[in-house]
């Protein structure tokens, strides 16, 4: 009689999981960071013949 009970709790419980997974709503969705942005500065790339004029690089390069 327990099982009987135990599986109609089971089957309620499915039942309902599914109906929230219609909205979107998860009930062992785990937490999730915000992934991090790391933005790069893309330099202007230089003929190679600049490689021996003695300029100063940029700093954000």
């Amino acid at each position: 009689m327990q099982a009987l009970i135990e599986m109609i709790i089971g089957f309620i419980a499915f039942m309902a999981a599914a109906a929230l997974a219609q909205f979107g709503v998860e009930s062992r969705a785990e937490p999730t960071s915000n992934p991090e942005v790391h933005r790069v500065i893309e330099c202007d790339k230089q003929p190679s013949s600049a490689v021996l004029v003695g300029t100063a690089p940029k700093r954000g390069c």
